[in-house]
């Protein structure tokens, strides 16, 4: 799952793209769009890189919910 924009309309979309799928805009069907940094791609990786800081779980630990 990717979040683009369509440099053609400015349109902001999500896409589920496998290997190298050529994406189109929605609104208007431009293949010249930009991958974002999404949110999805975050939250599934922040446990590998440390990308939130967090010591685990849904608030790093402080919630008292065992993550």
């Amino acid at each position: 799952m990717y979040e683009y924009v369509c440099m053609k309309c400015e349109e902001h979309f999500e896409e589920l793209v496998r290997n190298d799928e050529e994406v189109a805009c929605p609104n208007c069907a431009a293949t010249n769009v930009a991958r974002q940094l999404s949110t999805f791609a975050m939250i599934g990786t922040a446990g590998q890189t440390g990308a939130f800081g967090g010591g685990g779980g849904c608030c790093g630990g402080s919630c008292g919910c065992g993550h």
